[in-house]
């Protein structure tokens, strides 16, 4: 197949070639997570099980595709849940807020405006449960490292996509964990 990378899966924790991430988690990262490991498990799991068992009681399995298909399925539903039990054993969930509430750290929700007067807003949450959509960036990213321990009225350069721009932090909020 032309194009398409057909190399094995790597376990991103484990790879030394992947870049380290933070243990941190967010209760609510935490539970969507288990919810997203023990679906897999209860129900993914034993649906393509069965199918497995299935396609193989049809016979020779060296042309049945049903069979190879779904024990590929299974292979990887498998291995997604050994990632995020191993994965889950790692995190470290942040379920209290900091003692200086006026600085960013991890879990705060940033609003920065820029000089046109624009404003937008992030919370900054751990590797596993960032989602842009979502306004959610990892801990990691390099918005969220200019950010930490900056103090509400700071002012900051802040890499985008037309270049730096000049932002000032107009909120640092909490959620109540």
């Amino acid at each position: 197949m032309k194009g398409r990378n057909m190399s094995r899966w790597r376990d991103p924790a484990t790879d030394p070639r992947a870049e380290k991430k933070t243990n941190l988690i967010t209760p609510e990262g935490y539970t969507r997570l288990q919810s997203k490991r023990d679906f897999l498990w209860q129900v993914r799991h034993p649906e393509l099980a069965q199918k497995v068992r299935e396609a193989a009681a049809q016979g020779d399995r060296s042309e049945n595709a049903d069979y190879t298909y779904n024990k590929r399925e299974l292979n990887q539903t498998l291995s997604k849940v050994r990632f995020l039990s191993q994965r889950l054993d790692v995190l470290k969930v942040v379920d209290r807020e900091p003692a200086d509430k006026n600085r960013v750290f991890f879990g705060a929700w940033v609003t920065l405006e820029n000089e046109a007067g624009e404003e937008e807003s992030y919370r900054i949450v751990g590797p596993d449960e960032a989602d842009a959509s979502a306004l959610l960036i990892s801990i990691d990213a390099p918005r969220a490292r200019l950010l930490l321990g900056k103090s509400l009225d700071d002012e900051l350069s802040l890499p985008t996509p037309k270049g730096p721009q000049l932002f000032i932090i107009t909120a640092i909020r909490y959620s109540v964990f």
